[in-house]
């Protein structure tokens, strides 16, 4: 396992994240620790969770597992979806995320996390009332790096500089969905974040199962995140999409490499990315994940398997100036 630098902020975390949203949820608390103790075997040191995962069960249980050596941990969280029904159980309000770390820290049985991301992105409210609520939170030292997951470049861009005037922590990590089949993220946000020093921790590197190989065939499985999530299809339904994940398959096949640990390997290979985040049901799915650190990702490796996707337009729109290689 390899270590690289979290954003400007010094420290090191493993070339793999791994994710905790099937704790509680999909795994129950044995599968849970199964797959804990396999990634803490294989080097990982960095763990990414959320106050919503599984109504808190995630967080619970993590909290657990980190019992005599948080220290050598490197912990996410973070805050924006529902966590109750009242209707300010939510947001990016500063009354929601002061609520939320309190109750997130009392599930994880720490201190504080070392990254705190705002989930989504909140219409309702300024960006201002948000960085302050988290500059707070940095000086309290409940939260150390503050963070932002699932907003648009130039949102990011406008937090960065908001913060930057006041003089305040800035966003030191985000984390955009990034796969073979969402490639959005490459015309604006990675170079954004490489030009910021921002670290980019992508979440579906796999595409929901999309690209984990059951998809080769005509003939789909009737379980997986595809097959029952309402979301999920609708987030990966296009044709052209389950092509690509039967092509990519395909190509896995003949160079003798699991599609789980090749999908892993190509996101982890962008030059603007810190950490793929991994995550399973059980086990046996959690290792084609793991092996992903086995995989020789060449430049050349890596463009052969983008030209079996779409490569989006750029910024621009002028299509013309997308080089041959570009990737």
């Amino acid at each position: 396992m390899d270590f690289r630098t979290l954003g400007r902020t010094g420290v090191r975390v493993s070339q793999l994240c791994f994710g905790t949203m099937s704790f509680g949820g999909d795994a129950d608390e044995t599968t849970s620790e199964e797959m804990y103790r396999a990634c803490r075997e294989a080097g990982i040191n960095f763990i990414d969770t959320a106050n919503s995962y599984n109504g808190g069960r995630s967080e619970e249980i993590l909290g657990r597992l980190i019992r005599g050596h948080r220290e050598e941990l490197v912990l996410a969280t973070k805050c924006f979806n529902p966590t109750g029904k009242d209707v300010n159980a939510r947001g990016g309000s500063r009354r929601h995320i002061t609520r939320a770390i309190d109750e997130s820290l009392k599930r994880l049985g720490t201190d504080r996390v070392e990254v705190f991301y705002l989930h989504q992105y909140d219409a309702r409210t300024p960006f201002e009332e948000s960085l302050r609520a988290l500059e707070d939170l940095v000086r309290a030292g409940k939260i150390l790096y503050p963070a932002i997951s699932n907003f648009a470049a130039w949102q990011i861009q406008r937090c960065i500089g908001i913060q930057d005037a006041h003089g305040w922590a800035r966003v030191q990590v985000i984390q955009p969905m990034y796969n073979l089949v969402k490639r959005q993220a490459e015309v604006e946000i990675l170079p954004m974040a490489e030009a910021n020093g921002v670290a980019v921790v992508p979440y579906g590197p796999t595409g929901g199962g999309l690209l984990s190989g059951k998809y080769e065939q005509k003939q789909q499985p009737a379980t997986g995140r595809l097959a029952q999530n309402a979301q999920y299809r609708a987030r990966y339904g296009e044709d052209w999409m389950h092509e690509t994940a039967g092509g990519f398959a395909a190509f896995c096949k003949s160079r003798s490499v699991h599609p789980v640990s090749m999908a892993v390997a190509w996101v982890g290979s962008h030059p603007g990315v810190t950490a793929p985040i991994i995550g399973a049901r059980n086990l046996d799915q959690l290792r084609a994940s793991l092996d992903a650190v086995k995989v020789a990702m060449t430049p050349e490796l890596r463009a052969e398997i983008a030209a079996l996707s779409r490569t989006p337009p750029p910024a621009t729109d002028r299509l013309e100036e997308i080089k041959p290689n570009q990737v």
